[in-house]
């Protein structure tokens, strides 16, 4: 008989170790780790205390997780309970940069928008940008997260443009539309990759949306 067929038999038959009970206690088979024999009793209790550790390691990579968030989530409070008490354009930007700075580790953040309202001062954050970059940012329904080659967005980071790797862009939306964007930089190519979690940039985004939508009095 086959090795598969002696399990199948097996599987269709439970009551066989019922009926040779003596069987199991001379049955031996090979050390899992090598080096000897053990019956098949010890070898269920290794079996069981593998399994037991691979579910304390998932338990474990759980709840750093759980910490991990918790962390985050905190950090998230703080910059929307700063970002309400915002009352002017140029405090939510410095808002939005130092928590992201000081709070994050995020070295770098620019911003634009499309349009600049009506006695709004000649800021870089209304300066001009291309059509394709605000379709693109029509297009975006997660935040992308990459490269900045082929970016115009690179340049926005001024002095560092030259050193920054990564970036994340979030698209700003107010009342179903586009509005701007952010985009976040960093020296380190895989700080922002692409596959990589957007809730929270998705949270930033809303919250710096509706923000700057209220201190400029966006329609």
């Amino acid at each position: 008989m086959k090795s598969e067929e002696v399990a199948q038999y097996l599987l269709d038959h439970p009551q066989f170790f019922e009926e040779h009970a003596d069987l199991v206690s001379r049955l031996v088979i090979p050390h899992p780790h090598g080096g000897r024999t053990i019956s098949i009793t010890e070898r269920q209790m290794l079996s069981l205390r593998d399994k037991n550790r691979q579910v304390e390691g998932k338990l474990a990579e759980l709840l750093q997780f759980g910490e991990e968030n918790d962390v985050i989530s905190e950090k998230m409070h703080r910059l929307g309970v700063a970002v309400i008490a915002a009352g002017s354009f140029q405090s939510v930007i410095h808002t939005l940069n130092f928590h992201l700075r000081d709070d994050f580790a995020i070295p770098h953040f620019a911003l634009r928008l499309w349009r600049r309202p009506e006695n709004a001062a000649e800021l870089p954050e209304f300066a001009g940008v291309s059509a394709e970059l605000q379709t693109f940012a029509e297009t975006l329904e997660h935040p992308y997260c990459g490269s900045t080659s082929g970016f115009e967005t690179a340049s926005w980071f001024g002095s560092a443009s030259a050193h920054v790797r990564s970036q994340g862009l979030i698209a700003l939306r107010n009342g179903g539309g586009t509005i701007g964007m952010i985009a976040l930089g960093s020296e380190d190519p895989q700080r922002f990759y692409s596959g990589m979690g957007t809730l929270y940039l998705e949270r930033l985004g809303e919250m710096a949306s509706a923000a700057l939508a209220r201190v400029l009095s966006l329609p």
